[in-house]
């Protein structure tokens, strides 16, 4: 170690007392974080490309300090897709100091991984206050069973009103509206069910049917459009 001569001429004061870093919950304790091994716990959050115009939901799960598991969602370019991929094989067995110096490829995949890790080291994850934390695996509980990103996608213009396009629940292939032309309900398909079937070895037009459910005032309502073709 060099020091300035200024440095150097001055006289020695102790320090004192040293108390460490103030303690942050993790998974159910209370821990002064020194080391990255010292870091656990299961977030989610958000990040965007500097263009803004696509995002990425990310998702990780760190076991002392190493990243155990994670989900790379994102919306709004088709190469961002493709980014994911390399991220997820990226990301997993890294640790959060070596994942947050890496390329993800992706600037909104970037972002999301700078925004988590400021959520785990200031212990705000989570699963901060459960015991033991999140089993790996975690994050597919949040797709669901048909294991697909829960996507809301909707169109309007003020000339011709609303298209809903998919939900939650799948996607929109019907829209139910009264006789004043509101939308009073939604005929959706839910793909992961449908694939699911398919899978299993049934026909696929008694899979897409068996797959198609409603929502909301659908019986009886006025009329019904293709939110894609009218």
């Amino acid at each position: 170690m060099n020091y300035t001569a200024e440095v150097t001429n001055m006289c020695p004061v102790a320090k004192g007392a040293y108390h460490g870093p103030a303690p942050i919950p993790e998974e159910g304790k209370w821990v002064q974080a020194k080391e990255i091994k010292d870091i656990s716990g299961f977030t989610h959050g958000i990040g965007w490309c500097a263009p803004q115009q696509g995002a990425c939901k990310l998702t990780l799960n760190v076991k002392e300090g190493i990243i155990e598991e994670a989900l790379v969602e994102t919306i709004g370019c088709s190469g961002m897709t493709h980014s994911a991929a390399m991220a997820s094989e990226i990301l997993i067995g890294k640790t959060l100091l070596e994942a947050l110096n890496t390329d993800l490829v992706c600037d909104a995949i970037n972002t999301a991984m700078r925004e988590l890790f400021l959520q785990i080291v200031y212990g705000r994850t989570q699963s901060a206050f459960s015991e033991g934390g999140l089993l790996v695996g975690a994050s597919l509980e949040d797709l669901g069973k048909g294991l697909r990103s829960q996507v809301g996608t909707m169109f309007a213009t003020r000339e011709k009103g609303p298209r809903y396009l998919e939900m939650t629940e799948g996607y929109c292939t019907q829209i139910a509206m009264n006789a004043d032309n509101e939308i009073i309900g939604y005929e959706f398909l839910s793909f992961g069910k449908m694939m699911d079937f398919i899978k299993g070895g049934m026909d696929a037009k008694e899979a897409m049917e068996k797959a198609t459910g409603h929502y909301g005032q659908w019986e009886g309502a006025a009329k019904y459009i293709d939110p894609r073709e009218e």
